[in-house]
């Protein structure tokens, strides 16, 4: 088997689709960091050095090869997504947090096909669906399976793949204990730095575009659009309803010009001290930011507060629950190895 495991493939295909960032959708937003919501990341253990020349075969899983090349379209992938090479000083754990990844699936894959668990055809169908529902278009999708060197039907086997993993994990982790109420309770009360929440306003814009390097003339048309919307609004005209019209900002249109609650920092500068200085319900005058001209309507303010657990309770259910299938489906994957043979050849 000399495919990519399906678990990078399906996730860098849906990613790839993606031309916004997750934190801010908005044209008015700034560049972000991921979130730190998790602990600390504990100091990276020093790896085995890994060779400069990988050898063709570099693991067998029970007689499976798991050649370079699937390898090191594995870390193509990883590397593409993050937007960069894999530091150098990072190689010898990268490679190795890799391949143990990929010996891991094809535990599972072997397993899943032990079982002989079957997939309906309807639902894979609509497991692709999803998939390509996640690209702009069609030809986005077919563009980026050709970039990959991958068919339709190699991406169906490989969905099918996953599915069936799902399907086999689902029953062998079926007698994982529940998170209960009293251990969301627990968590929420051990870590209160996580639930701390800043001032938030939440607000609407509509966005007059800017073209990049614009001239006078340009910017005193801009402008001069943005005054019309502006002296709309003054006339009692609906603020959604020509947000949905006239702005130019294609994330928040839709929803009549709303960009949800946000945070200090989320948002560039001169958008950010016109929405905060506002009061709920008051419109800002004509706002100048890289992305052109805004016209802004705040309708709610929050103050920094700890957000209590009843808003948060699901969400760290959810946390915790997927922490516990993770180590649940880790030692599974150490119980596979033990009763397999993997062989590692770097």
């Amino acid at each position: 088997m000399t495919r990519i495991a399906p678990f990078v493939v399906i996730l860098v295909l849906a990613a790839c689709s993606r031309s916004t960032p997750a934190a801010a959708s908005s044209e008015a937003a700034a560049p972000q960091e991921s979130p730190a919501t998790a602990s600390a990341a504990a100091p990276a253990e020093i790896a085995k050095p890994v060779p400069a020349q990988l050898p063709d075969v570099v693991a067998r899983v029970n007689g499976e090869v798991i050649d370079r090349a699937e390898l090191e379209m594995a870390i193509g992938e990883i590397e593409a997504r993050a937007g960069q090479p894999m530091p150098a000083d990072q190689r010898d754990r990268i490679i190795r947090g890799v391949l143990d990844q990929l010996i891991g699936y094809r535990l599972l894959q072997q397993e899943a096909a032990a079982r002989k668990i079957v997939v309906p055809e309807p639902d894979l169908d609509a497991r692709i669906a999803e998939i390509r529902a996640q690209f702009p278009s069609q030809e986005a999708f077919t563009q980026t399976l050709e970039a990959r060197k991958m068919t339709l039907a190699a991406l169906r086997a490989d969905a099918r793949e996953g599915m069936q993993i799902d399907a086999m994990l689902k029953t062998a982790l079926a007698a994982t204990a529940a998170v209960t109420p009293e251990q969301v309770a627990e968590f929420y009360g051990k870590n209160p730095s996580e639930f701390q929440q800043g001032e938030r306003v939440r607000a609407s814009h509509i966005l007059i575009r800017l073209p990049e390097n614009a001239d006078a003339a340009a910017k005193e048309q801009a402008r001069g659009r943005a005054a019309e919307v502006l002296k709309a609004l003054k006339a009692g005209n609906d603020f959604a309803d020509i947000a949905k019209n006239v702005s130019e900002d294609p994330g928040s249109a839709p929803a009549g010009g709303d960009l949800g609650y946000f945070g200090r920092g989320q948002m560039v500068g001169p958008f950010e001290q016109a929405a905060f200085s506002l009061a709920p319900a008051q419109t800002s005058d004509i706002v100048e930011s890289p992305f052109g001209y805004h016209i802004i309507r705040v309708a709610d303010k929050q103050r920094s507060r700890t957000i209590p657990l009843a808003e948060v309770r699901e969400r760290i259910q959810q946390y915790l629950e997927g922490q516990s299938r993770e180590q649940q489906t880790q030692a599974f994957v150490e119980s596979l190895k033990a009763k397999g043979k993997v062989d590692t050849y770097i």
